[in-house]
């Protein structure tokens, strides 16, 4: 069954007019979709490296590249190459062919690490990368819009189009283990592997001890740490380092790790749903904000670092982005003061601009002690406009 395309908000054009240019982003995220819709017909050659066939072509001929842009009626354009790290060996090739010719490259990928491990260098900074992520706010407001169905389905766009969402994401946690954690040499390793995916989803949203998650598995730290790097490299989580500016109130600088999607964070726990005002859909609705926080600062090109702010004192703000924008996040309805009291606490370090907190309330938005409090659909459409972050 084809999948639905849904147009999206990344767009590479204009991107690509200026060179070479890598597109990583998880598997499933409509990167192949978005190029045989949007850039395939303006390619002078497009390579499908999942096909078995082609890729044993190149690996008896690696010239085979060359070749056939030699052969082309142009001397200049767009060459696509999907996956790219089913053949890294190529980017040498690549390399020397931005030097010596006029043709320009978009090479996808779901993971560099692949790449990296191999010692293929990423053509010496002579392409730029972008990210595709799940499909966003402005790409699904109009299609039966609702936070439980994100909640229980996540955003890859075929899992959320699908009525058996289960399945999918059931089928998606088995697909990466198998493809890209075998992959890695974990092989032997896979049950226990499962078994530490699940309790990195557990953590999903919050600092993670290391050292307890190592006694629970049986392994060792060094092994727990180099699994979260595998799940950074595949991007499966995104990490969210703690804000360390603040003066009046010590911070607390670890890290947090959020999974790139909160059907299959869900998934790979095992849970049902969960229900509205309990602990776990109050983490998968700071986990949805961060993803959109994330997904436009990658769209639009802004370095400002996402972070979040906790006090050894225990005052915590979800998110802060650079030195500007500070945002809580809580599913109420009805916001109280208790509420504010960690924009409050920051509020008074005087290093922010603007402070937001996000949540469910039927009410438009209004001030608290110069704090704004926003309905969350409201605050994702001037997120998007870039009327909170530019």
């Amino acid at each position: 069954m084809t999948t639905q395309y849904i147009k999206r908000v990344l767009d590479l054009s204009e991107i690509l007019e200026d060179g070479s240019q890598f597109l990583f982003g998880p598997r499933q995220t409509g990167k192949s979709s978005y190029i045989k819709k949007e850039l395939k017909e303006k390619s002078v050659l497009y390579w499908n490296l999942l096909d078995v066939s082609l890729v044993a072509r190149i690996t008896a001929n690696p010239s085979l590249l060359r070749n056939q842009l030699r052969m082309s009626p142009k001397a200049s354009g767009l060459v696509i190459l999907d996956e790219i790290q089913k053949v890294p060996f190529l980017l040498d090739e690549i390399h020397e062919l931005i030097e010596d010719t006029d043709f320009h490259f978009l090479l996808t990928g779901s993971s560099a690490r692949k790449l990296r491990e191999k010692g293929v260098n990423l053509l010496g900074g002579r392409a730029g990368t972008s990210y595709m992520h799940p499909l966003v706010y402005p790409e699904v407001k109009d299609l039966d819009y609702g936070l439980e169905k994100i909640i229980a389905r996540g955003l890859l766009p075929s899992i959320y189009l699908s009525e058996r969402y289960d399945v999918r994401l059931r089928n998606y946690i088995k697909s990466y283990l198998q493809e890209e954690i075998a992959e890695e040499g974990l092989a032997r390793n896979l049950p226990t592997f499962l078994n530490f995916l699940r309790i990195a989803a557990i953590n999903n949203t919050e600092i993670t001890n290391f050292s307890n998650m190592a006694n629970d598995l049986g392994i060792s730290r060094a092994i727990v740490s180099e699994w979260y790097q595998v799940l950074l490299d595949t991007m499966i989580i995104n990490e969210v380092p703690g804000y360390g500016k603040t003066r009046k109130r010590k911070a607390i600088t670890k890290s947090k790790f959020f999974f790139f999607d909160l059907g299959v964070a869900r998934k790979a726990v095992g849970a049902q749903p969960p229900a509205d005002g309990t602990s776990d859909f109050g983490k998968s609705f700071e986990n949805y904000i961060e993803c959109e926080l994330r997904a436009y600062l990658d769209y639009n090109e802004i370095d400002d670092e996402l972070a979040y702010w906790r006090s050894t004192s225990n005052f915590e703000v979800d998110f802060v982005i650079g030195d500007s924008v500070a945002i809580e996040t809580k599913t109420t309805r009805n916001p109280s003061s208790t509420d504010l009291k960690g924009l409050r606490a920051l509020k008074e370090e005087g290093i922010f601009s603007t402070y937001i907190l996000v949540c469910r309330t039927p009410v438009p938005e209004r001030l608290d002690d110069g704090i704004m409090i926003m309905p969350f659909e409201y605050f994702l459409d001037r997120l998007w406009k870039g009327e909170i972050i530019s």
